[in-house]
């Protein structure tokens, strides 16, 4: 899986640098002089480097955010990720029952009991990347989880670049943040992670992190700073899951 995902990484960089290469030799001679047959040598065009500001595409994935009503925000950005890829969007109630009837691979018991009613908690014990990876997988969906942590050993590289990264090759992102911290809330603690939400783009130009949060009524296409986004994804050690499946 982690081979799968760094050799199309690395394909696209060395396409990429190849491109350039190819470009340039074919109007630059030795010492960077484009050679004429018809006149004098001129001086060859600097090459072009493309100016990139935005990584994933927010507009497409917005249609496939819905709002929460339980404590399952992670069931619910499994959801969204499935209707990114597939073009079906799992009902809150469709993969709550999965999830339900489906054995954690982290603790005794189904990834999920819903609750009496929204308003009630569950056993706090939330729902892991693991267990996350196994609803993926329950769409045909595959996936990898990384953070600081785990990215020397797995080779699933992590933080904002290898964010972005993935974003621009069509991969969609699961990630782990602090909720307090990305909602500017004055209640809560802000030292963990607490919350998971789908990563849809990154801006760089104007600094917008865009996301699709279950969490909160404005979450589809919530946008955060750059910076709000990694002060609350630190939190988690920069965990995230990455489906090995894009869009493109």
């Amino acid at each position: 899986m982690s081979t799968s995902l760094n050799t199309r990484i690395a394909a696209a960089v060395r396409t990429a640098i190849a491109t350039a290469l190819i470009g340039i030799a074919g109007t630059a001679g030795i010492g960077g002089v484009a050679v004429s047959l018809a006149g004098p040598a001129v001086a060859a065009p600097a090459p072009q480097v493309e100016n990139t500001t935005m990584y994933g595409d927010p507009i497409a994935a917005a249609k496939y955010w819905h709002a929460q009503h339980y404590d399952d925000c992670a069931l619910m950005a499994v959801a969204d990720i499935v209707g990114q890829l597939t073009g079906h969007l799992p009902t809150e109630q469709e993969i709550i029952e999965v999830a339900e009837n489906t054995p954690s691979k982290t603790h005794p018991g189904s990834i999920y009991i819903k609750p009496d009613s929204p308003s009630d908690a569950t056993d706090g014990m939330g729902t892991s990347p693991e267990d996350e990876l196994v609803l993926l997988a329950h769409y045909g969906i595959t996936g990898v989880s990384t953070d600081t942590e785990s990215a020397d050993q797995s080779s699933i590289e992590t933080g904002m670049e290898a964010l972005k990264k993935y974003l621009a090759d069509g991969h969609k992102i699961i990630a782990g943040v602090n909720a307090e911290t990305i909602w500017d809330s004055a209640d809560g603690q802000r030292a963990k992670p607490d919350h998971a939400l789908v990563v849809t783009g990154v801006d760089t130009k104007n600094g917008i992190v865009h996301l699709n949060d279950s969490g909160t009524p404005d979450g589809r296409d919530e946008q955060v700073s750059i910076a709000t986004f990694v002060k609350a994804w630190k939190t988690g050690g920069f965990r995230m899951i990455v489906t090995e499946q894009t869009s493109k």
